[in-house]
């Protein structure tokens, strides 16, 4: 076939000039930060996104207007090829050798070049194919939600994870994929991919994940009569932006993409699993513990603004680095203020399960925000939560992403008094429902005052063994233990350095100030 008969020379001088004009898959990626935009471009939104703005009250800006397409000619004009773009940081993302660097920072227009950290850790341990989540159901008090009817029903959710193979194949789901629940799906990993293929065809173990996730968030199994999650009814939108396991070098950038996407849809809630922290391929791009702050990750103000200016409710999994030495803390997007980091719990009492990471102390807000039970780790807990706010959506669609934020914060058993271990505890279906009618909750937070190294507390519970948290102030614990009721009263033995002490009784909260 002549049409193909380039010839050896001519082939090699093609491939020559291919790689002259593009550089290595293995260069390094960067963020390349832009200066301005065209006050002329229309935002790039959907109907349905103007009007959740508009329900709002939030107010269009340039983060809406796309990148100026100028700007991204004379970037083509020195060979730099875009890979993904995003309008809320007004940057592209694109893999540059150090002379096309040392080109790019010459622009007039270019603010800043930043290197891409590219490793993703995947915030959840090996999963099992049919993940028993029955008991979470029982502590958030799902059967409250059901026999209200909320189910998520009308609530978009975006979820961003590293694949969904067999989703629409998974006893759990089928009921999802049979109602046409999934909208649509994205491969930002391989954009060529169609939706059949990215839900049937596994490159990596990871590949699972996602579709763990998701039947954690709307998963019912009849045959087992066994219920997942709480967003039965919810319609969704997915995306892999993350490629192989906890060891892989994953994008930040598809991350972003991802996000802006579901924004340009109107999607209102997100569910993210994924989250960076170390465990890049060169140990010098790893991020420090120092650095989840809130705004040191590009990924993390990207997840501060949507909350602030777009109306979005992120809610991500906190972590499972909690018993690594050498880090213990969340992993960002889940430093950022404006999220629901969630952590998780132990099934029988409530307190910290060792694998879940806490909250720094050098945060001037309380991380994580909420926590319930997951045997398999955060990727777990989180999308649980995620269903408890759709049925709130549900049930009051007017309300913005702070106001459900409040609700599931206050809902919870420890409220108000939180810690860095578990935030504010296991939000309790019965207690948001109560604030969603504006009803006054019962009086489940007891204050006391305590003197001297020893304590004998009065308790009124019907547990045999209570969780306390030793704390050096009112958020941060130096140690949880589990404490034996005796004789209607539990014994405290204060900690060096310790000024307050949660007592976790389940159902009240008592919170003990040393004098």
């Amino acid at each position: 076939m002549k049409r193909f008969a380039i010839g050896l020379v001519g082939l090699g001088l093609l491939i020559s000039n291919l790689t002259l004009a593009q550089p290595a898959a293995s260069a390094p990626k960067y963020w390349i930060l832009f200066d301005a935009k065209n006050t002329a471009d229309a935002p790039a939104l959907a109907p349905a996104s103007l009007s959740r703005r508009q329900q709002q009250n939030l107010p269009l800006d340039d983060t809406d207007r796309p990148v100026q397409a100028s700007y991204l000619e004379q970037l083509a004009g020195l060979e730099v090829h875009i890979e993904c773009r995003s309008r809320w940081l007004n940057a592209v993302s694109a893999r540059l050798t150090t002379a096309q660097v040392a080109q790019v920072q010459t622009l007039p227009f270019v603010k800043a070049i930043q290197a891409i950290d590219p490793a993703i850790t995947i915030t959840a341990l090996d999963l099992p194919a049919n993940p028993q989540l029955a008991p979470v159901m029982n502590q958030i008090q799902a059967s409250d939600f059901s026999r209200a009817g909320l189910t998520g029903r009308f609530v978009t959710i975006g979820v961003i994870d590293a694949g969904f193979f067999g989703a629409d194949s998974t006893n759990a789901l089928k009921h999802v994929f049979a109602r046409q629940g999934v909208k649509q799906v994205r491969d930002y990993v391989n954009n060529a991919k169609t939706r059949g293929n990215l839900l049937r065809t596994m490159e990596t173990m990871s590949d699972f994940h996602g579709t763990e996730v998701l039947a954690a968030i709307a998963g019912s199994d009849p045959t087992d009569n066994i219920q997942y999650g709480l967003a039965t009814d919810a319609q969704f939108y997915l995306a892999r932006t993350d490629q192989g396991n906890r060891e892989f070098r994953g994008e930040e950038d598809n991350w972003v993409a991802a996000m802006e996407w579901m924004d340009s849809l109107g999607v209102r809630l997100i569910n993210t699993s994924l989250g960076y922290a170390k465990g890049m391929s060169n140990p010098k791009e790893n991020y420090l513990p120092s650095q989840m702050d809130g705004h040191t990750s590009l990924i993390s103000r990207a997840a501060q603004l949507a909350a602030d200016k777009k109306g979005i409710l992120i809610i991500v999994s906190a972590g499972n680095e909690g018993e690594d030495r050498s880090w213990r803390i969340i992993s960002t997007p889940a430093d950022a203020q404006g999220v629901l980091a969630i952590g998780a719990t132990n099934d029988r009492l409530w307190n910290r399960i060792g694998y879940s990471s806490i909250g720094p102390e050098s945060l001037p807000y309380l991380k994580p925000n909420v926590s319930c039970f997951s045997r398999y780790g955060t990727s777990l807990s989180a999308p649980v939560i995620t269903g408890f706010a759709a049925c709130l959506m549900q049930a009051n669609p007017k309300l913005t992403n702070k106001e459900v934020i409040e609700i599931i914060e206050k809902s919870s058993h420890l409220y108000p008094y939180g810690n860095n271990y578990v935030g504010y505890g296991v939000p309790q279906a019965s207690r948001a429902l109560a604030l969603l009618k504006n009803q006054p909750l019962p009086a489940t937070a007891h204050l006391v005052k305590a003197s001297g190294k020893t304590w004998s507390l009065p308790v009124s519970t019907s547990e045999t063994i209570v969780s306390v948290f030793h704390k050096k102030n009112g958020l941060h614990v130096l140690q949880q233990e589990a404490v034996k009721v005796q004789n209607g009263r539990v014994v405290l033995h204060r900690e060096k350095g310790e000024k307050q002490t949660t007592v976790d009784l389940k159902r009240k909260v008592i919170e003990v100030i040393w004098e």
